[in-house]
């Protein structure tokens, strides 16, 4: 038995019937072309209809939109690569020589697509109840950590909504500088509240993300909302 093999036992709870299937959701695309990126695809797919499903039976007086966000919160990247840390997939991932030389068995995004690519590779090796078993038992401890709808609710919406409740208008943004080269810019964004008489700014790598840093700093002035 490979050590491969040992590691999905232990940290999967899952025996595959075909070792191929594990070696290649374990494959980057810099080692090989039989890579992870279809199972990672398929898994993306299953992980996504899995949560929906939980998410649905477990949350009955929900609606869309509050599925819609916590959904998002438990497949979203930087959620699939905690798991992959807590799998401790840094030590399994195979890497080209570049990006083993550059550290990339500790990147967020590689981490995150073998998550995928393994629950793909579980589900086509022993079928939907198997990648569903496999799904409750890693995501088992974010759904439970999950937080309430309310707290889901990315920045400007609760601003808006903050301000609709209470009759005022919405906030206007306007960018205020754009640095940097064509792909590693920096915004900075202003938000401003009239009826408050208040401004914030926000900076991010993409104006959606400096819009968010500056709802952010104005809920904090508003209701000291952090």
């Amino acid at each position: 038995m490979t050590s491969r093999a040992d590691w999905a036992e232990k940290h999967l709870r899952y025996t595959f019937r075909d070792p191929a299937l594990l070696e290649r959701a374990l494959t980057h695309r810099s080692a090989s072309r039989d890579n992870n990126e279809r199972l990672e695809y398929l898994g993306d797919s299953y992980l996504s209809f899995v949560t929906a499903r939980r998410l649905y039976d477990s949350r009955p007086l929900a609606d869309e939109g509050d599925l819609s966000r916590a959904r998002a919160a438990l497949v979203r990247q930087a959620t699939l690569a905690s798991v992959g840390q807590r799998l401790q997939l840094d030590a399994q991932v195979i890497l080209g020589p570049g990006e083993l030389r550059s550290g990339g068995a500790q990147r967020v995004a590689i981490l995150a697509d073998a998550v995928e690519a393994l629950i793909g590779a579980v589900l086509l090796d022993g079928g939907a109840a198997a990648a569903e078993s496999l799904i409750d038992l890693l995501f088992a401890e974010e759904i439970a950590n999950l937080p309430d709808a309310a707290a889901l609710k990315d920045p400007k919406t609760r601003l808006q909504e903050w301000l609709q409740g209470r009759g005022y208008k919405l906030p206007s943004y306007s960018v205020q500088s754009v640095s940097g080269r064509d792909h590693e810019q920096t915004f900075v964004v202003n938000c401003t509240v009239e009826e408050k008489d208040a401004h914030t700014n926000g900076q991010g790598s993409s104006r959606r993300h400096a819009e968010q840093e500056a709802a952010a700093a104005m809920l904090s002035v508003l209701i000291g909302e952090p």
